[in-house]
């Protein structure tokens, strides 16, 4: 894994060549040139394309608590001062108040909270999150065998689930996966007190890029918001996304700046910088709707989101890709339940003791979660003429080559013929 590579300018700039499966999800981008303060808002290209900008007159996240559960988030830059309200560590590595970058990628917790919430560093200088008036709560943890943790990976996770809750957020960032579907049964009681006390949980989807072909806990949890990338054309992003009936929403994952704990910037892809794009949005809408529960707040983000003409939910997009704008103001009929699934009605199913792990409480066998393959890359109609069917192998290729190998055949005789008798006529001259 290529480490980041730092200019020697003043303000220096990172342009990643990639971070941990486990963290971030998060894929590789080449840099074409370095990123200045007064530059940065210029390729935030998502703020004005996809609606955030226009949203911001109704909604700038006000009064709305995210969570970022990640590797710290450093509440001293410039563009997260007086953003960090609170923090913890559930590593035991780090500082108490969470924003101490911890572990071998520790700017990742800093770069994600950033496009969330920043708040730029003067006028239009530096990073801008989607919800700039949102306020943080920080929980650090530590990723990897060898990252200086007494506690594992997921008890690390379920911890500071738990606190996010008991302080008040009322959306958790999770920008990581497990990179399995399952997962382990303290996440159970983490994310069912997380539902039960109104909480919106947002996950990335992963990333094939980085190895991740299809989704992975906590994006298969029932319940959790999950998102997908796409490119500049919003198209689903092959190498900065991945695919899964969990998806939830789709938004850009390829090309976004962020900010590093010493102030640099980064320019990098992957679901792990979608996700904050996506608990920005929930943050908007909890600010503008701040009578909707957790289950349609959800399902406004969903049924707001653009389909692109697919059904849904897609594994590529899920429900579409995020629109800021209709999610502030269309007219979204309320459900009774959070449209994503029930984690409580899985754990009946599947956690029982009593029961076969491959039966459910009607005793039918449970439906498989089968990966779906990659989609082929798209081709012409003119490329698929070419290709041959068994009717053309049939009745026109197959014809055709016994034809053209006795023609060739008839030739070569031919051509000998002729040399031969060419050849005793200048004999007989002779």
């Amino acid at each position: 894994m290529t480490r980041r590579d730092r200019s020697t300018t003043r303000r220096r700039t990172a342009w990643r060549a990639g971070l941990t499966v486990v963290l971030a999800a998060t894929l590789a981008v080449t840099g074409t040139s370095p990123a200045n303060a007064d530059t940065v808002r210029d390729l935030q290209y998502w703020l004005a394309d996809y609606g955030y900008t226009q949203a911001w007159t109704m909604s700038r996240g006000e009064g709305v608590k995210v969570a970022i559960i990640d590797t710290g988030v450093n509440g001293d830059v410039a563009e997260l001062r007086g953003v960090v309200v609170g923090g913890t560590d559930a590593s035991g590595i780090g500082s108490p108040d969470g924003q101490t970058p911890v572990g071998e990628e520790s700017e990742h917790g800093t770069m994600v909270a950033s496009l969330l919430a920043g708040r730029g560093t003067g006028e239009g200088n530096g990073v801008i999150g989607v919800a700039p008036d949102a306020d943080l709560l920080t929980a650090s943890v530590a990723f990897g065998q060898d990252s200086g943790s007494s506690k594992t990976n997921d008890e690390q996770i379920a911890e500071a689930v738990r606190w996010a809750v008991d302080n008040g957020a009322d959306v958790i960032n999770m920008s990581l996966t497990r990179n399995t579907r399952d997962w382990p049964e303290s996440w159970d009681d983490a994310f069912l007190h997380a539902y039960a006390n109104d909480v919106v949980v947002v996950a990335a989807a992963g990333n094939r890029g980085s190895g991740t072909s299809e989704v992975g806990a906590p994006a298969t949890i029932p319940g959790v918001l999950t998102v997908a990338g796409v490119d500049r054309d919003q198209n689903a992003s092959f190498d900065a996304s991945s695919q899964g009936i969990t998806i939830a929403v789709s938004a850009p994952s390829e090309d976004l700046v962020g900010v590093l704990p010493d102030g640099g910037y980064v320019q990098w892809s992957g679901t792990s910088a979608a996700a904050p794009l996506v608990s920005g949005l929930v943050a908007l809408v909890r600010a503008e709707f701040p009578e909707l529960d957790a289950a349609n707040v959800i399902n406004r983000v969903i049924r707001t989101a653009d389909p692109k003409g697919e059904e849904v939910p897609s594994p590529l997009y899920g429900y579409g890709i995020i629109d800021p704008v209709a999610a502030l103001t269309a007219e979204v009929e309320a459900v009774e339940a959070n449209p994503l699934g029930s984690l409580e009605e899985w754990i009946r199913v599947h956690r029982r003791a009593d029961l076969p792990e491959a039966e459910t409480a009607d005793g039918q066998d449970a439906q498989e979660v089968v990966p779906i393959a990659d989609p082929p890359p798209p081709r012409s109609e003119s490329a698929k003429t070419l290709l041959p069917t068994p009717w053309t192998l049939a009745y026109i290729t197959v014809p055709l080559s016994l034809v053209a190998g006795f023609g060739t055949l008839a030739a070569l005789l031919g051509i000998g013929a002729t040399r031969h008798i060419r050849r005793t006529e200048r004999i007989r001259a002779q």
